[in-house]
């Protein structure tokens, strides 16, 4: 795993009082060089028993960013009047992250952050979509083991419905490799 967003401009003073792990980029393609990239969020009550949440939001190919600030997470942009400046963020109190370690990923290839160096990466339809998201999912467990115990959900919104229960196949089948908490 590479570095990445070393942090989020605007949240300082917003009352986020989790973890959050700098953004960083997961290779799940080797033959194109593609990357997805995510950003982790503990949990705000018990990171270690809590479930551990993948989320995936449709479009497809819109940013995990909207599920983090507009959904899902623990920040919510200021709504006030564009004054010039950079916007501000303001903590969530009803932010899924008081229950669950939050993943969210920018997939498939080309949505948010996530890259191919080669142009042929983001030809990926809902079979690659899947297969890169399963791939992204066993290597982020491989680097963070004390979440392998965790409960585990795959959620999503729009058109990542279509993708959530491929991927929740796709570890099912593989089991044994995954060795996961369902």
């Amino acid at each position: 795993m590479k570095k990445g967003v070393r942090r989020c401009r605007g949240s300082e003073g917003s009352g986020l009082r989790n973890s959050v792990e700098k953004g960083k980029y997961v290779e799940v393609d080797q033959d194109h060089g593609g990357e997805f990239f995510y950003y982790f969020i503990e949990s705000e009550n018990n990171p270690a028993e809590d479930p551990l949440l993948l989320w995936l939001t449709g479009g497809p190919r819109c940013s995990a960013f909207s599920g983090l600030v507009f959904e899902i997470g623990p920040l919510n942009f200021v709504t006030a009047e564009y004054n010039g400046s950079l916007p501000s963020l303001v903590y969530n109190p009803y932010s899924w992250t008081k229950v669950a370690n939050i993943i969210f990923l920018d997939s498939p290839l080309g949505s948010g952050f996530s890259y191919s160096r080669k142009y042929e990466g983001y030809d990926a339809n809902d079979t690659i979509w899947s297969e890169q998201a399963s791939k992204f999912l066993l290597q982020w467990l491989v680097e963070h083991p004390q979440f392998i115990s965790n409960p585990l959900y795959i959620a999503g919104d729009s058109y990542a419905g279509k993708i959530v229960p491929m991927v929740a196949k796709r570890i099912l089948d593989g089991n044994s490799t995954f060795n996961v908490n369902y």
